[in-house]
């Protein structure tokens, strides 16, 4: 049994550095659109992989939460519109992954901010979210944003918030609302924001996935 463990630990960690610097999208039950913004992460890797000497596949995979597969990817992008729902198994993972250094950045695409909140009181009860102060590494790790996340745009007309979990100091899940960074890495045909709004939310982007993989 010990042997089995052993093997499985080993190959776990192989599997890691394998998909040292890869990302993959988050689907998630409940009847959000988890698929939404389907540019969005490519081309948030090609900005990276030309800016920041990163070299990410360029076709990130799709994982479960409740999977195992989340274990080998450090970076995990999770957004939608609608409604997330976590079953307990899923929370544990989730928080596993978390717990053991994965990185969590889920971007609200519009409304799914209510949906959200309520799903992660499962997977950390005694953790809430708090908002992240301007001064934090994960507004100049390559590019400054002095005044916090960009607002790409309107929605509600309200600020755009960076919330986040932290464990033992370490930012572990970033929830970033009332922005829509995904929708600014997409496609310039899919919204016609100005090139100047898209570079933004890239480099935001560029920044949050900077972060993720030193720390």
């Amino acid at each position: 049994m010990k042997q089995h463990i052993y093997c499985l630990v080993i190959l776990t960690l192989v599997t890691t550095q394998l998909h040292a610097q890869d990302v993959a999208i988050l689907k998630y039950n409940g009847g959000g659109d988890w698929y939404a913004n389907p540019t969005a992460l490519p081309n948030l890797i090609k900005f990276c992989n030309k800016n920041t000497g990163t070299q990410i596949n360029e076709k990130p995979e799709t994982v479960e939460v409740g999977s195992s597969t989340i274990f080998q990817y450090p970076f995990l992008h999770m957004t939608g519109h609608g409604n997330v729902v976590f079953s307990d198994e899923e929370a544990k993972n989730l928080r596993t992954y978390l717990l053991s250094g994965g990185f969590l950045h889920i971007d609200d695409n519009y409304g799914m901010a209510p949906y959200l909140k309520k799903a992660l009181e499962k997977v950390f009860p005694n953790n809430p979210l708090v908002e992240i102060g301007r001064d934090h590494p994960i507004f100049k790790e390559i590019f400054e944003f002095p005044k916090g996340l960009p607002k790409i745009h309107e929605h509600d007309g309200k600020r755009p918030q960076a919330l986040g979990i932290f464990h033992e100091n370490r930012l572990v899940l970033l929830f970033t609302t009332e922005s829509d960074l995904g929708d600014g890495w997409e496609d310039p045909s899919v919204h016609n924001d100005p090139k100047e709004v898209r570079t933004k939310a890239l480099q935001m982007g560029a920044n949050i996935m900077t972060y993720a993989f030193k720390n």
